[in-house]
């Protein structure tokens, strides 16, 4: 489903730096044509300053549709129009670039990543993998010595690997919904989001987009 005339996007920009990739900005479609996508000059939420944006820059973008369904897709500024309004030129994603998410229903892979744990009672910190991966949580494999129960909140960072070569970190904290010992004697943890940004969140669906592709694919 592609975005239309009059849908509002919402953009993050990743290549800007951290401080600014953390801003949100708004926007709305102006126009559309076979490859690209004109939108207005984005505004900042929150602050109502314009954004000026340059040829080449990285946009992680999502709109919503009915049912407060997100639609995700990474695009670039393409060029710029003048009519009544200044308008941005983004190119427009591919229909497999742009994947949906439900809140309460995110894709979730199987997938052995790095992860950072942290305790924040005492500040125990140690390194283990996980089991899985999503949107709205992950679940990973860790030992006994590092025990860990249910209800209890942990500052995590999760190493993402890309098909690109690119690697992200995603700092995220997460409260243990299930804890489970295994036969092996180790722990598998269940975590679900409490604290993520939009913007970390889209990098942990964007990784499980391409997992899915490659399932796919195989």
């Amino acid at each position: 489903m592609y975005p239309k005339v009059n849908d509002v996007l919402f953009i993050q920009l990743p290549s800007e730096g951290e401080k600014e990739a953390n801003y949100e900005y708004r926007s709305r479609i102006a126009e559309t044509d076979e490859d690209d996508i004109y939108m207005e000059v984005p505004i900042r939420e929150g602050s109502g300053h314009l954004k000026k944006l340059h040829m080449g820059d990285e946009l992680s973008v999502y709109f919503l549709t009915e049912g407060g369904v997100k639609h995700y897709f990474n695009t670039y500024v393409t060029g710029f129009k003048e009519d009544v309004i200044r308008m941005v030129k983004f190119r427009k994603p591919s229909a497999e670039e742009i994947f949906q998410v439900q809140r309460r229903n995110f894709l979730r892979v199987q997938s052995k990543l790095e992860l950072a744990v942290k305790f924040k009672h005492d500040f125990t910190r140690f390194l283990t993998y996980t089991d899985d991966v999503g949107g709205g949580g992950i679940s990973f494999v860790g030992y006994s010595k590092h025990e860990v129960k249910e209800g209890q909140i942990l500052s995590c960072w999760l190493l993402l690997p890309y098909k690109n070569g690119e690697l992200e970190h995603v700092p995220f904290e997460g409260i243990v919904v299930r804890s489970i010992t295994l036969e092996s004697g180790r722990q598998k943890a269940m975590l679900e989001f409490t604290q993520i940004s939009d913007m970390e969140r889209q990098k942990i669906i964007k990784y499980c987009f391409e997992r899915q592709l490659d399932f796919r694919g195989r």
